[in-house]
């Protein structure tokens, strides 16, 4: 992929993130202006998923994921990261995999990055390790799906997964 600008990224993602939605039958819901902390939600029926999207980079046998914002102020430059009253979940594309992974915020809260590794270790370490095969989009979204459908809400109440 060529040089793009944090923002171009970040709009990749969310396109290659929201063909991912649509391909699975849900529907992909826009904020009508910028501020909010996620960039989509996913309609899982019954179930509203607030989603950050991220590009996500091949780096030696592991995909790295950043989660650190930065925003210039009159004070300087302010570093956030997520939580859970922000976003629901991460999205990361990798545009060299063409495949995007689903992230619980419950595991990345408050940190700067994730790794997932997609080659074994060269020392064959398995305990602790966050395969990226375990984050696959699809089967993140069906597990969610499943989740929020075994918590419906009642008729005419809004229901968001976290």
């Amino acid at each position: 992929m060529i040089d793009l600008t944090p923002s171009q990224k970040g709009a990749a993602a969310e396109a290659a993130i929201t063909a991912m939605t649509i391909e699975l039958g849900l529907v992909v819901l826009r904020p009508l202006c910028e501020g909010s902390r996620y960039d989509l939600m996913i309609d899982l029926e019954p179930a509203l998923l607030r989603v950050q999207c991220k590009m996500a980079r091949r780096v030696s046998g592991v995909l790295s994921v950043n989660l650190q914002t930065s925003r210039c102020t009159p004070g300087g430059y302010v570093r956030t990261s997520y939580n859970a009253a922000e976003v629901d979940v991460i999205a990361a594309y990798s545009p060299e995999l063409h495949r995007g992974f689903l992230i619980p915020i419950e595991e990345v809260s408050g940190r700067r990055s994730i790794h997932l590794r997609l080659d074994a270790t060269k020392n064959n370490q398995a305990q602790g390790i966050k395969w990226a095969r375990d984050y696959e989009f699809a089967p993140g979204i069906e597990r969610l799906r499943s989740d929020a459908e075994a918590r419906r809400p009642e008729p005419g109440e809004l229901h968001f997964l976290s």
